[in-house]
Parts: structure tokens; C-alpha cells; sequence
């Protein structure tokens, strides 16, 4: 989606909201015939076996019938099923970076960055940011509504999501910054009568915590809970508050925020074709960072922002559409502030200090320890393909999307010897509190054609057929299974045995995708995220006229992974189907 959101316009905001169209919910036997065939590739089962599956999971008496009647029943026309239990799935308690995201800048412009987010906040709360569309029929934009002002709070089984934002219309919200540097934790207000902080403001109480952390002790690094797992993180949130009254109030105070701010002074560096030193967030050791707010940003001394957020109360394409405007609005001020440079007398950051005890700070100790473990095992790999981009691919008559996913799939066929199960993000945003779903590469007609690239008897010709008949077409299920799943649960009804079969994780379901991709956009903000499975990969791309931008990760832990190979493999394979379809003069 190239979306711009730079502009004022008439629309406002939410105004299509409650006219969208509920999702459908598709036959059983539907899902179920593409849950086989999809399943087929990756397991390397033969489909008679399959098909024997699916006429017995098909039965009107089978439990999988009596689960899908009940999903029948919850779902009407205000409820959207689907992504009401993919939401729930998300808040159950997991390791903080499994649903962690990362965007970045690399504009050597931070606090123009800063301010520019801060904007963003004030059009959406005045509903002026302009409405995404697919042609001319616009999108849900609930997403947007949980940008800021919005925390996810830990739970002993599950976590919960809570919303503090409110439109002009519907009342007021609050308007602070958090703001955290070495181990400690500050807040001040980002708009002061009616009117949002100017750069020259935002910068004069940046450099009011930085001077106070710099000159003085650093603190406790109490956001460092917040990287525990989430069980024990809520365990050590309900003893923190059961200690001072204050310490509620303080977490509120960070809870409402509009954002977290984490003041950094790592200067990692990079070059125009490798950006793997610029994903500190997911493999620093910063205890200054905070895993608790859906969108925090860390300012880094030299002169970039990153944006982490949790995944449960937004998708990429929300941050990346915030990530874009800064972009776009940056260079068009040329990264400079160009208004006045005058201060408003206003109150410096208030220092939010806890109350804390032995236990808290072996909590926070241990949750530091964890983490640092964890992410110095994760691989990051960022680099530039320069050699062509979009522009020559859509000229060969292919889809630059496919063409990169079918260049992955070819990567892992090379370097692993079978087919790898694959996730790509799709968006159902058509319909209303639409999310995403599942689109799995791994197809039939792309291992066919991995094999004829591989297979020395091949002709060129025959390969290039292959790869221009190897697109994929739309055709999700998952969040089809994964409600029919949840409600077995919920109903104390027994699990079919669809989902205890060993094809259902082999092939990717339940989160046990090898290949976790999305395509980020066709924009210049980079994203990552980290494999799903500990023998898998996280791959994140965006695609340019005239380059690929790709970020692969992997665990270090892991024997048979390895992320600067497989991103490597995948440019070179970009090169071998480029030239494939030059020899075929096609």
C-alpha cells in the first residue's frame, strides 16, 4: 500500500467506520480444502492422505462441525469473530520480543522526528488523517485509534489491552510524553494550551533529563520488568503496586502516555547498502526501554529513531503509515525547524520516582539478565540490493512482491533442501475492525519451479514459464481455524484432531511458520521482527523502484539457521531469475 498521509482533507478520519462490510465467514469445507492443499507442500504429504482428512473432518457429526455452528453464532454483523479471538490469541502471556515489531528512521533528524510524531497524534485525535482506501473504497481505520495513548497491561494467564484515546469530538485525552533515560523515568506534557510543543521546546526538556541522568546516579531500570515474560512481569506489577498507592498512579501516568520516549547513547553505524547495526531495539541491552506501551520510540545519540511496538492492538502498516508521514513531512523541511526559536515558560519533566523493594530489584536484575540473554542470540542482517528494483521487474512482467518471495522460497530450498512453510501478512482491513490474515507462498506451482531452477535438464524456458504462472492468489484460512480452535477451548469441547496432528504444525499452523515474512511497504521505513520458531526466520522487505530492501533474522542458538546466508542467497537468486527472464526474452 503507498498510502500518503501528509495532507489535511474533507474526510474525516473514522467517518466509514460502522458502513463497512462485517468479514464473511467461509464454509468449513472451504478452509478445510485449503488448509490441505496449503499443508500438502511444506509436509511433503500426498494428497490422498489429506483427503482422507478432510472427509472426516467434514462429517456433520464430527466436533469440528459443532465448533464451526457456534462460531456461526457469535459472529453477526458487529462482532467481527475472527479478529476478535486472533486479538485474544495475541494477550495470551508470551516472551516479550515473540510479538515485537521494529521500524526506523535513518534520518540523522530525531527531534524534527519526534515532533512530527507528535502531529500525528493531534491529526488523528482531530480526524485529519487521510482515510487508506483500495481504489475508492476506503478501509477500516480502528488501527489508528490505538496508536497512542494505549498499554498493553500484563496478566497472570492473559494480558489486556487498554485504550486512553479520544477523538476532539469525543472528549478529552491525556497529551503526555514518557520519557526514559539510564534506568529512569520522566514525564512532561506535550501540548500546553491547545497548542503542541515546537522542536526548540520538545529539545529543551529532552536535554533537561539527559543533563539530570548524565550528571547524577543512574536508576533502578524498573521498564526492565517490562522485557520479563508476561506472567511473572504481571505478578511483579501486582506486587510493585501493592507497595506505595503512588507507584499505581506512576504506572497510570506511563499507561495514558501518548508515547515512550527511551533516550539512548549507543552510536551504531551503517553504510547505504547494510543497515544491520541500526536494529539496536531488538538486540540492545538498554534497560531504559519499555515493552509495556504499544509504540515506543528510542532516540539514539547518533541522530536516528527506532519505533518498537507490540503487535496485539495494531499492525505494521499502522506504524509504518506514521513512519512514512514523519519521512515525507522531514524532507520537506529539510530537517530543519524553521519557526521560532523561542521557549514557553513551562514545567520541567517530573521525575516519576518508585517505591521499591529487595524483591523489585531482584526482579528487575533477573528480567535484565533474561533479556539480554535472549537478544544477544538473535541474528539481524539488513542490507540493500541495488542492482535493480521494482522498476525492471514490473518491466519483465512480474509482480514485485511474488518476485521476492518466490527469490525466498528459492533461498531456503538452496541452503535447507525442502520446501519452507511460509507466512505473509494480508490484510482484511476491506471489512469492518478488519486485521490480517495468512497468505502462504509456499505453493505447488513454486516448488515446481524452485526445483526446474535447481534441476540441470531444465531449460531456460521452461524455467521462466514457471516463474511467470508462480503467483499466488489470496486464499485465507487460518484465522478460520484459529476462532474454530479457540472456541474448542473456551467451550471445554475436545481439540480436533486437525490441530493435533503433526502436518498442522509442520505446516506452519498454530505460529510455527519457518518463513515469518511481510512485505513492509514501498516506502523508505525498514522493519523487522524476529523468527517464530527457533529453526526459522523473520523476513522483512520493502521494495523501491530501483533497490530491495531486505531485513533477516535469525536465532544465533539455532544449528540450522543463518540469516546473512539465506538474505544473501536471496540477492543472489535475484540476480539468476532477473537474467532467467533476459535469456528467455520474455
Amino acid at each position: 500500500m503507498e498510502n500518503r498521509v501528509l495532507e489535511l482533507v474533507e474526510e474525516r478520519t473514522f467517518q466509514y467506520q460502522e458502513s463497512l462490510p462485517a468479514l464473511p465467514v467461509p464454509a468449513l469445507e472451504e478452509s478445510l480444502s485449503k488448509y490441505c492443499e496449503s499443508a500438502m507442500y511444506p509436509t511433503q504429504r500426498n494428497l490422498t492422505a489429506f483427503e482422507t482428512v478432510l472427509r472426516s473432518l467434514n462429517r456433520p457429526i464430527h466436533v469440528i462441525s459443532q465448533i464451526y455452528e457456534i462460531l456461526i453464532k457469535h459472529h453477526t454483523d458487529n462482532t467481527p469473530t475472527f479478529t476478535r479471538y486472533w486479538e485474544k490469541d495475541l494477550g495470551e502471556a508470551i516472551s516479550p520480543l515473540d510479538w515485537e515489531k521494529a521500524f526506523i528512521l535513518t534520518h540523522k533528524m530525531s527531534l524534527p522526528c519526534k515532533a512530527q510524531e507528535t502531529n500525528y497524534k493531534i491529526l488523528s485525535r482531530w480526524e485529519k488523517l487521510a482515510v487508506h482506501k483500495s481504489g475508492n473504497k476506503p478501509l477500516d481505520m480502528h488501527q489508528f485509534r490505538n496508536l497512542f495513548n494505549t498499554c498493553k497491561i500484563p496478566g497472570v494467564t492473559r494480558d489486556s489491552i487498554i485504550n486512553y484515546f479520544k477523538t476532539e469530538s469525543e472528549g478529552s485525552c491525556p497529551t503526555h510524553l514518557i520519557v526514559m533515560c539510564r534506568g529512569r523515568i520522566f514525564s512532561f506534557e506535550a501540548v500546553i494550551d491547545g497548542q503542541m510543543l515546537s522542536p526548540p521546546e520538545i529539545l529543551r526538556q529532552f536535554s533537561y533529563v539527559q543533563n539530570i541522568c548524565q550528571s547524577q546516579r543512574d536508576g533502578i531500570g524498573l521498564s526492565a520488568l517490562t522485557s520479563e515474560e508476561r506472567t511473572r512481569w504481571a505478578l511483579s506489577r501486582e506486587h510493585l503496586i501493592s507497595l506505595d498507592p503512588k507507584n499505581l498512579s506512576h504506572l497510570e501516568r506511563i499507561q495514558s502516555s501518548l508515547f515512550i520516549v527511551s533516550l539512548d547513547e549507543d552510536s551504531p553505524h551503517g553504510t547505504p547498502e547494510d543497515y544491520s547495526q541500526f536494529f539496536p531495539a531488538l538486540n540492545n541491552t538498554n534497560s531504559s526501554s519499555c515493552r509495556c506501551k504499544t509504540n515506543f520510540g528510542e532516540m539514539r545519540s547518533h541522530n536516528f529513531s527506532v519505533c518498537v511496538f507490540q503487535h496485539a492492538p495494531f499492525d505494521a502498516m499502522v506504524l509504518v503509515a506514521m513512519c512514512d508521514y514523519i519521512d515525507q513531512n522531514v524532507k520537506a523541511c529539510e530537517g530543519r525547524w524553521k519557526g521560532p526559536m523561542s521557549v514557553r515558560d513551562m514545567p520541567y519533566p517530573e521525575e516519576l520516582v518508585f517505591t521499591v523493594d529487595q524483591k523489585i530489584l531482584d526482579d528487575i536484575a533477573l528480567a535484565k539478565a533474561q533479556y539480554y540473554t535472549q537478544a544477544s542470540d538473535l541474528e539481524v542482517a539488513n542490507y540493500a540490493f541495488t542492482s535493480f528494483g521494482k522498476a525492471l521487474v514490473k518491466k519483465k512482467k512480474l509482480h514485485p512482491d511474488t518476485f521476492v518471495q518466490l527469490a525466498l522460497q528459492l533461498a531456503y530450498y538452496k541452503l535447507h533442501g525442502r520446501p519452507g512453510c511460509c507466512y505473509e501478512t494480508a490484510t482484511t482491513r476491506m471489512f469492518y475492525h478488519g486485521r490480517t490474515e495468512t497468505m502462504r507462498p509456499c505453493t505447488m506451482e513454486a516448488m515446481t519451479w524452485c526445483r526446474s531452477m535447481l534441476d540441470p535438464s531444465s531449460t531456460v524456458c521452461q524455467a521462466a514459464v514457471l516463474v511467470c504462472s508462480s503467483g499466488y492468489k489470496f486464499t485465507g484460512f487460518d484465522r478460520h481455524l484459529l476462532g474454530l480452535l479457540l472456541i474448542a477451548k473456551e467451550q471445554g469441547m475436545a481439540v480436533p484432531e486437525l490441530f493435533t496432528d503433526p502436518a498442522f504444525t509442520k505446516s506452519g499452523g498454530g505460529g510455527n511458520f519457518v518463513l515469518s515474512t511481510s512485505l513492509v511497504g514501498y516506502t523508505n521505513v525498514h522493519g523487522a521482527v524476529v523468527p517464530m520458531i527457533h529453526d526459522g526466520y523473520g523476513f522483512f522487505y520493502r521494495i523501491r523502484d530501483d533497490r530491495f530492501v531486505a531485513t533477516c533474522t535469525a536465532w544465533k542458538s539455532s544449528p540450522e539457521t543463518n540469516a546473512d546466508k539465506l538474505l544473501r542467497t536471496v540477492f543472489e537468486n535475484f540476480q539468476e531469475m532477473i537474467q532467467l527472464m533476459v535469456n528467455a526474452q520474455l
